[in-house]
Formats: C-alpha cells, structure tokens, sequence
C-alpha cells in the first residue's frame, strides 16, 4: 500500500479481523470495498478469497490493482449491499464465511470535493454514492419544507429540523442552493453554534440527506438480510457505523435475528427452541481505542457490531418490524 492509501485505513481494521478470523480456504465478502483496507489485509493474511462490491464507481481504479495483485483471491463488482445475492450467484458461490461492512460516507468521498459530501469544502451539491439518480440540489430544490424537516429530524437527529428546514426553504426561494458550502452557511444561519462545538452546525443535516437520497437504510437492511441468508454456519457478519440510526439498525436486527427481547439487548436467547435463532450477536458494541481516535478522529463515533450464523434459517422480517418507518 502506497502512502495515500495508509491515510484511508478503515476503522476498527484489527479489531474487525480478530472476528473473522480469516482461514485458507475460506471465502469472505467486503461490501464496501473503498481504498480495499479491509479486503488487503484478510487476503494478507491467508490463502482465502474475497469478494468486493462498492457502488462507487471510482473504486474499480484500486479494485485492478488488487486484481493484478491477488489473481484469482480477488473478485469486484460495482455493485449495492441489496444486489449481495445477485452478485454471489454471478460468481457461482453459494456460501460466504464472514461479510464486512463499513456504514456511511469514506473519506475517500469526502475528500473529493467534486463528490459533494462534506461541508467544509465547496463543490456542487452531489452526495450520490453511485453518482447516480437526484442530487442533494435537485432533492433541495423540490422537497415540501415539512418532509424535509422530518428527515432531518429522523435521519441527522437534528433537534432544530423544522428551523433549519424553513431556512433552507426561504434560501431556495431566492435563488438556487448548488454548492456545499451555500448549504453550510444557510444551516449556520440557522443553527448557530454559542459555544466552541466538536461538531459543525450542519454536521446532521449534511447527514440526513446523504442517507435519504442514497437510501442507505434500506440498503443496508437489505444487505443484513442478503448476508445472512449466503453465511455459511459459524460465518460472522461484522458491521461498522458512525451514526445511532444505522447502528440501532444493526442492533435490532441482529437481536430479531437472534430471538431477543429488543428492550434488553443483552437478553441473549433462552427459548428451548433456539434453532429459530438465526443469528448470535456479541453482546455489547466494540469502540476504537484512545490511540486509533487520536490517529483518525473519524473513528471517533465508530461502533463494530457483530453476530455469528447459527444453522437455523433466517427468519423473515420488515425494516418496519425492528422500529423503522420509512420516509421514501
């Protein structure tokens, strides 16, 4: 790995291998490939094989190299965490030992200002994943003031929604908000900050749109479904966010999954019927250490859930089933 690769080093990478424990033989899958952080280091570590998806189009230049590197290890897909099955059956694989997910925006996107992602450099106003489908601008320039103060408020937690929301409404009737830093200082006006914040105004905000355009709750419900159904018994799904909603996601479904009762997610199963228990979750959420957060101050919010595959079949279930309403 040359230099700029290091500086993209996933979060959580040693702890996220200490679960899979990868074998020779064994066959994983990384469903956000990025800069390969995470698939060079398993492919490194033994003679398995992994398979990369990553609906970002500007991975497969580093999905050659690794191609050109690893031969037949190695196998990438542009492709989304709901078309898991449908990229395996294209392989010809039935069954996969252990997933990886990476939840959210890389800093490989929000170091490009063209990609539209971050409020602290100016570029148009994208935030598409697959740089396909509406723009952040075009969702802006269309969305009813009151569904935009929801999804802020569902999908940023942000408190002032309805504030911020009225500002970027009254701003939009004036003239076109194209960039990322129009944006920004449209939420700053709303939502000034008194005292010195960790956090930006429009932290949330920038949050709650990149989420609702891309649709990445349902996909990565979609891909928690996918990837239990193609785990091999004993296989593990380890999954990595950086924001509550995506991680209660993974919380309950992993507790759905594995029989316990959702108010108490320390309630493993005790039914004597367990094997209607697809899914055993490790118990509490794994966080960076102090070291790693000094290092990379993105892993800051980081949370590695994971859960092992029982020989039970998954039991079928709605995002509407763990606590989710959809907005779209």
């Amino acid at each position: 790995m040359n230099g700029e690769n290091l500086k993209h080093k996933p979060v959580l990478l040693e702890e996220v291998l200490s679960v899979i424990k990868p074998k020779a033989g064994e066959v994983y899958f990384d469903t956000t490939f990025g800069w390969g952080g995470y698939t060079a280091k398993i492919l490194d570590s033994c003679a398995c094989k992994v398979i990369a998806i990553d609906q970002d189009p500007s991975t497969k230049k580093q999905a050659n190299e690794f191609k050109k590197k690893y031969g037949e290890r190695f196998e990438f897909i542009q492709s989304k965490f709901s078309q898991i099955s449908n990229v395996l059956q294209k392989l010809d694989i039935k069954k996969v030992d252990g997933f990886m997910f990476d939840i959210g925006v890389s800093s490989m996107q929000l170091d490009n200002p063209e990609r539209g992602f971050s409020f602290n450099k100016d570029g148009p106003l994208d935030m598409r994943m697959s740089s396909d489908g509406l723009t952040a601008a075009e969702f802006i320039k269309s969305i009813d003031e009151s569904e935009l103060a929801d999804i802020l408020y569902n999908y940023g937690d942000e408190r002032k929604s309805r504030r911020i929301a009225r500002y970027i409404c009254q701003s939009r009737s004036e003239s076109n908000i194209d960039t990322t830093l129009q944006l920004a200082s449209i939420v700053e006006k709303a939502n000034p900050k008194k005292h010195n914040h960790k956090k930006h105004s429009a932290t949330k905000t920038f949050q709650a749109i990149r989420i609702f355009i891309n649709d990445e709750l349902r996909e990565l419900f979609n891909g928690l479904s996918a990837a239990e159904e193609s785990l091999n018994v004993n296989g593990k799904i380890c999954v990595v966010t950086f924001h509550s909603t995506e991680d209660k996601i993974v919380k309950n479904y992993f507790n759905k999954s594995s029989g316990s009762d959702p108010s108490n997610y320390k309630n493993l199963p005790t039914s004597k019927n367990e094997s209607s228990h697809s899914l055993i979750p490790f118990k509490k959420a794994i966080k960076p250490t102090d070291n790693e957060i000094s290092e990379n101050i993105r892993s800051r919010s980081a949370k590695l859930r994971w859960a092992k595959k029982t020989d039970a079949k998954p039991n079928k279930f709605t995002l509407d089933d763990i606590g989710f309403k959809e907005l779209n």
